[in-house]
């Protein structure tokens, strides 16, 4: 290549190269950093029309909660302003800002406690008490709510730096969801639920604490002034407080961040381990379980149909590694063994085995085979949380031979075991949660 062509090349790529800075610098329509940082200390107070506009989005929250309202909910996060103290921490300490980090904390923890006092009155007045698919989904932070928060962080400052304010906000305060959290934190404290609690609690500091993170780092980006302090003592000081606050708020986020992760990461595995290595003709997995522990985790498979015999079992075992799974340990139970104790899963087993059959012979009419044909949902995760003391359950669509008339009728059969004996109040309000949740006319519940 010639000098001039080099040359004429050179110029095509810093073209190029300031075309893309140019589209993607932030600095363009940036507004003045005293408005930015006047508006975010404004928000970040709760008093007056704030501290009653959160009220009120608590209640609007609460109640699109208790009646598994989608959109409810999503008006009182459009409502709702939390984010204001959140960022106000993250300016504050991209900042050098003690005092707007004093205030961000004060107001943060002033509004989190006045959202769960409101939402736990609510919740212990209103006549409606079951936990609904909303409510559920609040209680069991994921990997993905990670993420949602720091974007969705990173979104709402850039977007608050910006001289056209546009309706990026309400978007974040959307996605973030730091509302419903705190509702269902109040939910757990007035019907006696702590893993309830725990959770959402646990989800919304996932939240703050990322939204926190993402605020400074776009205010270290801009660049914005830092305050300085006239004393250099004095400056040394505010320096190590906010270190302090920072490490305590960061550091057990990230350990809990690497826990979900970590997490996630075992349950696709273990769930690609079982689809792919117990495909069987005449065995079928039935129940499966997921136990994630830093003490190691375990895959608990329940299987019907051919036992599979103890050659094919390690062989399966060995792959193991193969998936990332190397610590894993591997627990299958199959069959009725006369050799080991009759347990209720294998009890379980046997009337699965029984309804399969039936269901290999049920073309009797065409409301029974749409009946066995219509899958049922997984409701496993929101029986753990709503019964932590049951044990294990099955759920199957049957055919049941009446002996008082003739014919057949469909239903849904029920089995569920549980650690200690169960009320018959508990057992008629499960039986009535299970009839809503799987929509179905006719259930039969079974508790041995």
């Amino acid at each position: 290549m010639t000098e001039p062509q080099q040359k004429k090349t050179g110029r095509i790529f810093r073209l190029i190269r300031l075309s893309i800075a140019r589209r993607f610098d932030l600095h363009v329509d940036k507004a003045d950093e005293d408005d930015v940082v006047l508006s975010i200390k404004k928000n970040a107070d709760f008093v007056g029309a704030n501290l009653w506009t959160l009220i009120f989005a608590i209640l609007i929250a609460s109640i699109g909660l208790n009646v598994n309202s989608t959109a409810v909910v999503i008006g009182a996060m459009l409502i709702s302003p939390l984010m204001g103290p959140i960022m106000g921490i993250g300016l504050g300490v991209g900042t050098n800002d003690f005092e707007l980090v004093k205030k961000g904390l004060r107001n943060l923890l002033i509004a989190t406690l006045i959202s769960v006092v409101v939402s736990t009155i609510y919740f212990w007045l209103t006549p409606l008490h079951d936990a609904q698919s909303e409510l559920l989904a609040r209680t069991t932070p994921s990997i993905w709510d990670v993420f949602i928060a720091f974007f969705g962080g990173l979104a709402g400052i850039v977007a608050g730096t910006r001289k056209e304010k546009s309706n990026v906000i309400p978007g974040v305060a959307i996605a973030t969801a730091l509302m419903p959290p705190l509702c269902t934190a109040g939910f757990g404290l007035a019907s006696g639920n702590f893993y309830y609690f725990l959770g959402a609690i646990y989800l919304y500091f996932i939240n703050s604490v990322f939204i926190c993170i993402s605020t400074y780092l776009i205010v270290r980006f801009l660049k914005f002034g830092k305050k300085y302090f006239e004393d250099r003592e004095t400056e040394k000081k505010v320096s190590r407080y906010i270190m302090i606050i920072v490490i305590i708020a960061v550091v057990p986020s990230i350990f809990l961040a690497y826990g979900i992760v970590d997490k996630s990461i075992f349950e696709n595995n273990a769930q690609r381990f079982i689809s792919e290595q117990f495909q069987f003709k005449n065995t079928q997995v039935v129940n499966r379980t997921l136990k994630y522990s830093s003490k190691g985790n375990e895959i608990d498979l329940l299987l019907i149909g051919y036992e599979l015999p103890k050659a094919r079992i390690d062989s399966i075992r060995a792959r193991l590694p193969d998936y990332k799974l190397k610590q894993t340990k591997l627990n299958i139970r199959q069959g009725l063994n006369a050799k080991q104790e009759i347990d209720f899963s294998q009890i379980k087993a046997s009337i699965l085995e029984d309804v399969f059959k039936m269901d290999s012979t049920a073309k009797l009419n065409g409301s029974q085979v749409s009946l066995l044909d219509k899958p049922l949902p997984d409701i496993r995760a929101e029986l753990k949380v709503l019964y932590p003391e049951m044990r294990d359950y099955t759920a199957a669509n049957v055919i049941v031979d009446r002996l008082d008339k003739p014919g057949k009728d469909t239903l849904t059969m029920v089995v569920a075991g549980f650690v200690k004996p169960v009320k018959r109040t508990d057992r008629n309000k499960l039986n009535q949660w299970l009839k809503n949740r799987l929509h179905v006319d006719s259930l039969r519940l079974l508790i041995p």
